[in-house]
C-alpha cells in the first residue's frame, strides 16, 4: 500500500466500471446503491415485483431517523390496544357478575372505578419509566438493568405471551363486532380472524411509519363514536329523564355473591389495562424529543382509556345490559342508543376497526423486545435483523404465525382467551416497577423521594392485581401461562448458553494463535462476518492456493466496520480488507455485484470464494445461527466462472 493511501483504496478502482452499483464513500471504502438489489433472473424479477407490490421498496438505514412518527399517530400505533380494551373488558367484568344474579351487577361501577385507579397508578408510574429510559424501557430493559437476567427473562417471556395473546384477543374481538352487527357471519369467525392477522402482519412488514399512516383513521373514529354514543345518551337521559332499558333476561344465581367472585370480576376488567406499557417500550419510534412526546401519549391514551371504560361500564348499568350469546355488550348499548340505523353500524365499523387494528400494539413491539432479546444474546440473531422496510420481519412473521395458531385453536373465542390474557401482563408491570423502585433506592437521582413512592405503590399495586388475576382466573386457563412462563425462560437461558459457548471458543487468543502465512494463484474473495478464530482457518486456506485474496466484509453498520478495520490492523493481517457499505442491509447483493466487478477486470482468471464457518457440535444449534454461508453457496452455484469452497471450524462443545 502506498504511503497517505486509505485503507481498501487501491481495490476501490476495481468497480470503477460499475458505478451504478457502487460508490466511493468519504471514508475511502465503497457504499453498495440500490442497484445491487436488482434481480438476475425470470424468477427473481417476479418475486421482486410482488414483494415491491405488498411491501414496498427498499429503505436505507439512513431513512431510519424519517420513519419515526409523531404523536398523534404514535397513539394510533402504541395506544391503540389499551383504547381498544375499553370495548371488552366492561363485558368481561358483567359476564363475571352475573354468575350471581342481576343483583350483582351493581357492582359494575365500584369495579370499574378501582381498574381506572389501577389505570392511573400504572400510568404514572410508567411516565417515570420513559423519563429514565429514553432509549425505551420495556420491563426486559428495566428489569434486566436493575435486577438481573432472571427477572428480566421473566419480564420478557411475560410479554411475549401477552403480546402473541393481545393479537388473539383483538382480532377475535373485533370479529366479534362483526358478527354482532352481521350474524350471518357467525360460524365464519376463525377464518376472518385469520384473514384479519394476515393483514395486519403485511400492513406493519411495510414499516412503522406506513402502519402509522394506515391505523390512524380508524383509531380516532373509534373514539369519535364512543365520544359521539355517550353524549347522545346524556341528551336522552335530560330530555326524557330516563333511557331504555334492555330486553329483561332471566338470571339464575349460579354461585353466591362473594369476594373470591368480585375479585374475579376485577381481575377480567383489569384486561383495561394490557397494552399500558407499549409506549415505554417505543420510545424509538417517537420523534423528538422522544421521552417528552412518549410520556405526553402515554397521559393521552391513560385519560382516553379511562374515559372510554368508564362510559361503557355507566351505559350498560343505565340500560340494565346483561351479556348475551352471539351479541356484545357495546353492540347492544349502541344499539340502544342510536337504534339500528347508520349510526349504529358506524359505532360497530369503528369498534371493528380499533379491536382489529389494536393487535398493531403488539406488532409494534414484539418484534422491538424480540431485538432486545436476540441483541443480548436470548433469542436467535435473526430477530436482530431490520428487512427491507426497516421493520424487525423476524420478529413481525413470528407474531403472525403464533397468533394465527392461538386463535385457531381456540375458534377466536374473546371469553376463552381472555382468562389467559392478563396474568402475564401484570407480571410483566410488577418486574418493571420493582425494577425502578430498586434504582431510585440505589442510585438516589434527582427526584428519588417522589419517584420511589410513585414505583413503589405501582411495585405493590400490581403485584396484588396479579396474584389476584392468577388465583382467580387459574383454573380457567391461568395456570397454562404460569406453565408456560417458566418454559420460555428456560428455553431463552438455553440460547443464551449455546452463544456464550460459541464466542468463547471464537474470541483471538494471542496465547494459542499463531497467524497463517501465505502463499497463492487465482482470484480469491473471503467474505469475513469479523476477525475471529472461525475465520482465520479460511484466510490460511486463501492465501495458500493465490496471492491474490482479498477479504470483504459487508455491513451496513459503520462503527463496527471501524472497529474490524483496527482490529484486522492489529492483527498484522497482510491480506488487504475490503469494506463494502450496504445501506439496504443486504449482505448477498453487494457480494455478488463485488465478485462480477473482479471478474469483468480479469475475465481470464477463476474467481474463488473461500467461505468461512464454524460449525455447532450439535445439529440442532445450527438452526440458531445465520445461513448465510448456505444463501451464498446456493446463489453462486449458478454463477459462472466461481469456485465456492467451505472451511469450516467445528466448535468442540
Amino acid at each position: 500500500m502506498r504511503t497517505g493511501q486509505k485503507p481498501g483504496e487501491r481495490y476501490v478502482r476495481i468497480v470503477r466500471p460499475h458505478a451504478r452499483e457502487f460508490r466511493r464513500s468519504p471514508e475511502g471504502h465503497i457504499v453498495a446503491t440500490e442497484r445491487v438489489l436488482e434481480p438476475r433472473g425470470p424468477v427473481g424479477r417476479l418475486w421482486t415485483r410482488v414483494k415491491r407490490l405488498v411491501i414496498g421498496p427498499p429503505l436505507s438505514t439512513a431513512q431510519s431517523i424519517h420513519e419515526r412518527i409523531p404523536k398523534v399517530k404514535a397513539l394510533a400505533v402504541f395506544a391503540s390496544d389499551a383504547l381498544s380494551s375499553s370495548a371488552y373488558a366492561t363485558e368481561e367484568i358483567l359476564l363475571a357478575l352475573v354468575l350471581a344474579g342481576s343483583a350483582a351487577l351493581t357492582y359494575t361501577i365500584p369495579v370499574t372505578v378501582a381498574i381506572v385507579v389501577l389505570l392511573a397508578i400504572v400510568a404514572t408510574a410508567y411516565r417515570q419509566t420513559i423519563n429514565k429510559y429514553p432509549a425505551g424501557g420495556g420491563s426486559y430493559i428495566v428489569t434486566r438493568d436493575n435486577l438481573g437476567d432472571v427477572p428480566a427473562l421473566i419480564a420478557a417471556s411475560s410479554l411475549l405471551i401477552g403480546y402473541v395473546l393481545t393479537v388473539a384477543v383483538s382480532i377475535s374481538a373485533g370479529v366479534a363486532a362483526i358478527t354482532s352487527a352481521v350474524p350471518s357471519l357467525h360460524g365464519f369467525q376463525t377464518h376472518l380472524a385469520v384473514f384479519f392477522i394476515v393483514f395486519m402482519t403485511f400492513a406493519n412488514l411495510r414499516g412503522v411509519r406506513e402502519s402509522a399512516n394506515i391505523f390512524t383513521v380508524p383509531t380516532y373514529l373509534f373514539v369519535a363514536s364512543m365520544l359521539l354514543m355517550f353524549a347522545v345518551a346524556a341528551v336522552k337521559l335530560l330530555v326524557f329523564g330516563d333511557l331504555p332499558q334492555a330486553e329483561a333476561t332471566a338470571l339464575s344465581v349460579v354461585e353466591p355473591l362473594s369476594l373470591f367472585l368480585l375479585l374475579r370480576a376485577f381481575s377480567s376488567g383489569c384486561a383495561a389495562l394490557t397494552g399500558t406499557e407499549a409506549i415505554s417500550d417505543g420510545v424509538p419510534a417517537f420523534q423528538e424529543p422522544q421521552a417528552k412526546y412518549a410520556a405526553t401519549t402515554l397521559l393521552w391514551m391513560a385519560v382516553i382509556t379511562g374515559v372510554l371504560f368508564s362510559g361503557i361500564s355507566l351505559l350498560a348499568f343505565a340500560y340494565g345490559v346483561v351479556p348475551g350469546h352471539g351479541e356484545t355488550v357495546v353492540s347492544q348499548i349502541a344499539r340502544l342508543t342510536f337504534g339500528t340505523g347508520p349510526l349504529y353500524y358506524f359505532v360497530q365499523a369503528a369498534t371493528m376497526g380499533i379491536l382489529v387494528l389494536a393487535a398493531n400494539t403488539a406488532f409494534a413491539d414484539f418484534p422491538r423486545l424480540s431485538f432486545f432479546l436476540a441483541r443480548d444474546g436470548f433469542l436467535p440473531r435473526q430477530f436482530s435483523f431490520r428487512g427491507d422496510r426497516l421493520a424487525y420481519s423476524t420478529g413481525i412473521v413470528a407474531l403472525g404465525l403464533l397468533s394465527t395458531t392461538l386463535v385457531i385453536v381456540f375458534s377466536a373465542d374473546t371469553h376463552a382467551l381472555i382468562p389467559l390474557y392478563a396474568a402475564g401482563v401484570f407480571i410483566s408491570f410488577t418486574c418493571s416497577q420493582a425494577s425502578m423502585w430498586t434504582r431510585w433506592r440505589r442510585r438516589h437521582e434527582p427526584g428519588w423521594q417522589r419517584g420511589i413512592i410513585i414505583n413503589g405503590v405501582g411495585a405493590v399495586t400490581t403485584g396484588l392485581v396479579a396474584i389476584v388475576v392468577a388465583a382467580t382466573k387459574f383454573t380457567q386457563g391461568a395456570w397454562m401461562i404460569l406453565a408456560i412462563i417458566p418454559l420460555v425462560v428456560l428455553v431463552l437461558y438455553f440460547i443464551h448458553h449455546h452463544y456464550q459457548r460459541v464466542a468463547e471458543q471464537l474470541v483471538l487468543d494471542p496465547k494459542r494463535v499463531q497467524l497463517p502465512r501465505p502463499a497463492g494463484k487465482p482470484i480469491v474473495i473471503v467474505p469475513v462476518p469479523g476477525l475471529h478464530l472461525g475465520v482465520l482457518p479460511a484466510l490460511d486456506f486463501a492465501r495458500a492456493i493465490s496471492e491474490s485474496v482479498t477479504a470483504v466484509h459487508v455491513t451496513d453498520d459503520l462503527e463496527g466496520a471501524h472497529r474490524l478495520r483496527q482490529q484486522w490492523e492489529e492483527w498484522d493481517q497482510d491480506v488487504p480488507l475490503v469494506i463494502i457499505e450496504s445501506p439496504f442491509r443486504s449482505l448477498i447483493h453487494p457480494l455478488l455485484a463485488y465478485i462480477e466487478a473482479r471478474q469483468q477486470d480479469e475475465p481470464n482468471r477463476m474467481v474463488m470464494v473461500v467461505l468461512p464457518e464454524f460449525v455447532p457440535k450439535n445439529w440442532w444449534e445450527w438452526v440458531l445461527h445465520n445461513q448465510s454461508a448456505l444463501r451464498l453457496k446456493a446463489t453462486l452455484f449458478f454463477h459462472p466462472n466461481t469456485v465456492v469452497a467451505n472451511v469450516p471450524y467445528h466448535l468442540k462443545r
